[in-house]
């Protein structure tokens, strides 16, 4: 029978042992030590062990964690360079200035958040005075993602700085004036001071990882020098729920970004409660990063806790310390000495004995007030390790309380996150309990002050040199001053006006080749930088992988399988596509830092991501609002477009509704061209607009999402119309009319308009055909590159209107002597193509592909959704039968004779 506690068979075992006896010797050591000190000294000498060996290279699975105590012990901490008293003060003004913003700001109910930035407020002071570079030194500066809630605490920074007035912060959450500020990071409301919005929580620490990530990009294909770049992520234990949070960790330690440090407020509160009442956030989140790999930095406890430490010969404190689930430690936070006592120190008789020695106030001393998190020493040792650490990204987690400093009406209480005030006599608590020189005659009708020490104050001239010697303020969004990039060639663009003959190209497969020849350019080529999620063979793109090459930190270790192809899967160190895996999230965090490095780095890039429609706008709307926010420019483009054109991949692949989505975001451009021409014309424009001179009155800050598709289908040539190229922009152009196409109606046949987007334009011009061949309807075929463009222009005219300028819609200009009705029909939703229907002076109706896609042949799905060309004769047909310009009869006898 198998001893029960011999040691079982492990994958070690797979192993010869070589020296069985002296394997048998360290298995004595340890369980003579277990049975002598007790299975807690083991454990600490096993640590202590497997740190060796981490330590000295030896290839052993990382301990994934360690005790709940600091990773930097007190004897190891570096002096704190400046003047701690000075810091300490500063920090004061700017806990209260925070707080009173907030109060001050209850009253026109626009909310706020108190608590987050007291629990932070050293976080941000320590690196602010001794670490975040600013933008005005050599290089782009730091980076820093700060936490979105903790935001009036960086106002009020910047407030005693002289970056804003009393009015501003009077004006928290009340922008409508055009004096306030916005209630967290939004770069494109306040673009002076924000860089990074980060308020949905979750793309903070993502695009944060990307961020780091392009800095090392842009160094390695030698456009700009970012080893002086650090990016800082300021998070909130409950956000690392968040599967964006963590979605990329992997990715930061495989390419050793040394160049990022994840800072994490433990405050162990969520919006609602503890982040993880019956168990420790902390342990949780360093097993999490030390698996994937990153350097971890625990700071936990204050300096009043060395003393307890000291005191614990036995472990038993560290040991009760790990047992503590958070929800108790907050507890802890509200009670009295005599609780504490019972509960904490009551189970253990060591832990007993010890308490014999600690005082009422030593004990509420280390429970309520000393956490590491709000002393500077323990939190600049923590980064000073951070910036040190060489070879992989380094989290700090740092154990605060949500609510310090505000009273025992704040601190830890479950409902602090949704407090919004203080009263006048916490306010005055505070005030002494900060030491701040602010009296009560300054309380005009129980109105909060503000404080400030002057501007010519030792407090300000401290806090200004200490920027000055980082370079400058921060945080700080600067556009630094860039010429406009050259306009490519115009032969890249005019090769497709010529169409394609009779080969068929489809629209995803003309964008490719669009870009295979920009990326040649000699001015801007270097300066495209195309993702893509894995998915290049399936767009075409597989012949860029030998000429631009995958951007890899490593280069190219192996010999690729396909190396004696001609497309052979090439990584270089210089590369320049992003190929990101099987990551939409990635792939837009990646898009978001290319599309903004105007700014971030001064250096101008043009981003594309290329992705399956379906998984772009659905997966990842809230980074295109996050896109927004930040002001990004480029090309989004989504290929396998439309809901009928990916034959046989079924109901989650087929979009019908990524121009709906994309037309709620007012810095999305989306257009659905139907021809190869259009996309060349519509990149055409948006690389001026975008990259070179803007007409007067055009937003720069957007980007471009374009529908392409796979369905290969012969390229007309560029018709000579007038005015096409501005059609195309604005949204609608005439591509034929009956005559022109050939046809020779009968006289004063009824006449009807079609209007077609995408892929969508083929079955309305077969439907011409037949209307005209089989029915004596002459029917006009336009193209509707973008329904949304037309409803912006339509919308701007309204609002024009109300401030009493006349101004005619664009789409009612285009179609004014149209005759007869409009029949409108694209590839997706009706929603889609109506969008536009109240600014059209005819009689509208509309086709579209509504309900759940579904796996078949192109021809079924169009005829189950009622798209196809027959489909649309037969609306035709009751369009004009409604109107008594064809027999009512005709519409059954059509659908009859199509099936229908």
């Amino acid at each position: 029978m198998t001893d029960p506690n011999a040691i079982q068979p492990s994958e070690l075992d797979q192993l010869p042992d070589r020296d069985p006896e002296e394997t048998a010797e360290w298995q004595a050591s340890l369980d003579a030590v277990t049975k002598a000190a007790g299975p807690h000294r083991a454990a600490y000498l096993m640590r202590r062990t497997l740190e060796r060996a981490e330590g000295a290279g030896i290839a052993l699975p990382k301990l994934l964690e360690t005790d709940y105590v600091n990773s930097i012990p007190t004897s190891a901490e570096p002096a704190v360079p400046g003047d701690e008293a000075m810091e300490q003060r500063i920090t004061a003004w700017n806990r209260w200035n925070a707080a009173a913003m907030v109060t001050r700001g209850s009253k026109y109910g626009v909310g706020g958040h108190i608590a987050t930035f007291a629990s932070a407020a050293w976080l941000y002071e320590t690196g602010f005075n001794h670490f975040f570079k600013g933008k005005e030194a050599d290089g782009s500066g730091d980076q820093l993602y700060i936490q979105g809630h903790a935001s009036p605490g960086i106002y009020a920074r910047a407030f005693l700085d002289g970056r804003l007035n009393e009015e501003q912060l009077d004006n928290f959450r009340r922008e409508a004036g055009g004096n306030g500020l916005p209630s967290y990071p939004h770069p494109r409301r306040l673009p002076w001071l924000w860089e990074f919005p980060t308020v949905s929580m979750g793309l903070g620490p993502l695009s944060a990882i990307y961020q780091a990530r392009f800095n090392r990009y842009l160094a390695n294909r030698g456009i700009k020098d970012t080893a002086g770049s650090h990016v800082w992520a300021f998070l909130g234990d409950g956000e690392m729920d968040e599967p964006e949070s963590t979605a990329a960790l992997a990715l930061a330690a495989r390419e050793e970004l040394d160049n990022l440090t994840f800072v994490i407020n433990c405050n162990l509160q969520r919006l609602d409660g503890p982040v993880r009442a019956n168990f420790k956030i902390v342990q949780e989140l360093e097993a999490q990063f030390r698996g994937a790999g990153w350097n971890v930095v625990k700071t936990l406890w204050g300096t009043a806790w060395d003393e307890l430490f000291q005191l614990d010969t036995t472990g038993a404190l560290v040991r009760r310390l790990r047992q503590v689930p958070d929800a108790q430690i907050q507890t802890y936070q509200t009670r009295d000495a005599a609780y504490i006592r019972q509960d904490f120190f009551g189970g253990d008789p060591a832990l007993v004995e010890m308490a014999k020695l600690l005082s009422d106030d030593k004990i509420l001393e280390c429970f309520h007030l000393s956490r590491g998190g709000h002393e500077a020493r323990k939190v600049f040792a923590a980064y000073k390790a951070a910036v040190e650490h060489k070879g992989a990204p380094t989290v700090i987690l740092a154990q605060t309380v949500k609510g310090h400093t505000l009273g025992e009406g704040f601190a830890s209480k479950n409902a602090n996150h949704q407090m919004k005030k203080l009263s006048v006599d916490e306010f005055k608590n505070m005030r002494d309990l900060l030491e701040l020189p602010i009296s009560d005659s300054q309380f005009v009708d129980g109105v909060v002050p503000y404080g400030h020490p002057g501007a010519d104050s030792p407090e300000v001239r401290y806090l200004q040199e200490r920027r000055a010697a980082l370079g400058g303020p921060a945080p700080a969004r600067r556009v630094h001053p860039v010429a406009p990039l050259p306009a490519p060639a115009d032969k890249a663009f005019a090769s497709f006006d010529k169409g394609s003959g009779s080969q068929n190209v489809a629209t995803t497969m003309a964008f490719v080749r669009l870009v295979k020849d920009l990326v040649r350019d000699k001015e801007t080529g270097k300066r495209w930088v195309p993702i893509v999620p894995d998915e290049a063979r399936t767009f075409g793109m597989e012949s860029l992988f030998p000429s631009l090459g995958i951007y890899s930190p490593k280069g190219q270790t192996y010999e690729p399988v396909d190396r004696d192809q001609l497309m052979y899967y090439k990584e270089a160190k210089n590369g320049q596509i992003l190929n990101e895996g099987i990551t939409e999230a990635g792939s837009m965090a990646d898009f978001i830092a290319a599309s903004t490095s105007y700014a971030t780095h001064g250096e101008t890039m043009i981003p594309f991501y290329i992705f399956y429609s379906m998984f772009g706008w659905q997966r990842t709307a809230d980074q295109m609002w996050q896109l927004g926010d930040q002001l990004g420019r480029g090309f989004l483009v989504g290929a396998t477009a439309g809901r009928t054109t990916l034959t046989g991949e079924g109901l989650q692949h087929a979009d019908g509704h990524s121009p709906v989505i994309a037309a709620t975001n007012p810095a999305a451009l989306s257009y659905d061209p139907a021809f190869a021409y259009e996309v060349a014309t519509i990149v055409k424009d948006g690389l001026r607009r975008m990259y070179g001179e803007a007409a007067p009155g055009e937003d720069q800050d957007v980007f471009y999402y374009l529908t392409v598709y796979n369905e290969p289908l012969p390229q007309p040539a560029k018709p000579s119309v007038d005015g096409i190229d501005e059609g195309i922009v604005k949204g609608l152009y005439r591509f034929n009319t009956a005559e022109s196409a050939g046809i020779t109606p009968p006289a004063n046949a009824p006449r009807i308009q079609l209007l077609g987007s995408g892929t969508a334009i083929h079955w309305a011009l077969k439907a011409q055909q037949l209307l005209a061949e089989e029915w004596g309807v002459a029917a006009d075929v336009w193209s509707a590159t973008s329904w949304s463009e037309l409803r912006r222009d339509a919308l701007e005219a309204d609002e024009a209107l109300l401030r009493g300028e006349e101004r005619v819609p664009f789409v009612r200009q285009a179609l004014q002597g149209a005759e007869g009705p409009v029949l409108a029909v694209s590839d997706y939703m009706r929603q889609v193509p109506d969008q536009i229907a109240q600014w059209v002076e005819q009689d509208w109706s509309s086709l579209g592909a509504d309900g759940f896609g579904l796996s078949d042949t192109r021809e079924a799905a169009r005829r189950h959704f009622g798209v196809d060309a027959e489909s649309i004769v037969v609306a035709a047909l009751a369009q004009l039968a409604r109107r008594g310009e064809v027999k009512a009869a005709s519409v059954k006898e059509a659908r009859e004779k199509y099936g229908l």
